[in-house]
């Protein structure tokens, strides 16, 4: 009873690494706002100490 339990749950491991593979190549494809990187332009103030 309990080899079945862990041969279901390795399954079920190996599954879930297909589907995130899966959803890591086929993602953009059909969701390309939430693979897109910002677009907005970050600018900061630096201070250069100089002697």
């Amino acid at each position: 009873m309990l080899w079945r339990l862990i041969k279901f749950l390795l399954v079920l491991i190996i599954l879930a690494g297909i589907t995130l593979v899966a959803y890591a190549y086929v993602g953009p494809l059909f969701f390309p706002a939430d693979f897109a990187a910002p677009s907005a332009p970050v600018t900061a103030p630096i201070t250069l100490d100089t002697n």
